[in-house]
């Protein structure tokens, strides 16, 4: 099985980058305008359209407000993994940040590469608007998971 691990740092405090990463049906208004085009919430399952037209569709596993951490999995959609768990968790950072760990586990090993590639790109748009106090203007992108 293939992982893919990101670490980094948002100068927003761990409230309010909880308050944001929770909100499991407004990911594409809450952490990744422009990234994300669209999310449609139906009970525990969003299904989440990305600016380059990928759609996947994910199911909430755990939201655990005590240690702010959100686990989902893909359950369909266009990405065709056979495999895929991820979480995520806002800790204390520095100076009254957060730091935020995100971690995803995938199969085949082949989607590892373009996994990366758009949890690097969404660390970096999550963390813009995040600092910025919520939604940015949508800058679209060619990456989805």
């Amino acid at each position: 099985m293939a992982s893919v691990h990101k670490e980094f740092d948002i100068h927003a405090t761990p409230e309010q980058v909880w308050d944001a990463v929770s909100d499991f049906g407004a990911v594409h208004e809450r952490l990744g305008p422009g990234l994300v085009t669209d999310a449609r919430l139906d009970a525990d399952t969003r299904t989440v359209t990305f600016a380059n037209g990928t759609v996947v569709v994910e199911r909430l596993i755990d939201l655990d407000p005590v240690s702010r951490r959100i686990a989902y999995s893909i359950v369909g959609g266009s990405l065709h993994s056979s495999h895929h768990h991820a979480s995520m968790q806002a800790l204390p950072g520095k100076d009254g940040g957060t730091l935020v760990v995100w971690h995803t586990d995938v199969l085949p090993e082949a989607l590892t590469v373009p996994i990366a590639e758009f949890v690097e790109q969404a660390s970096a748009v999550m963390r813009r608007t995040l600092e910025a106090g919520g939604s940015q203007e949508p800058g679209g992108s060619e990456l989805a998971p």
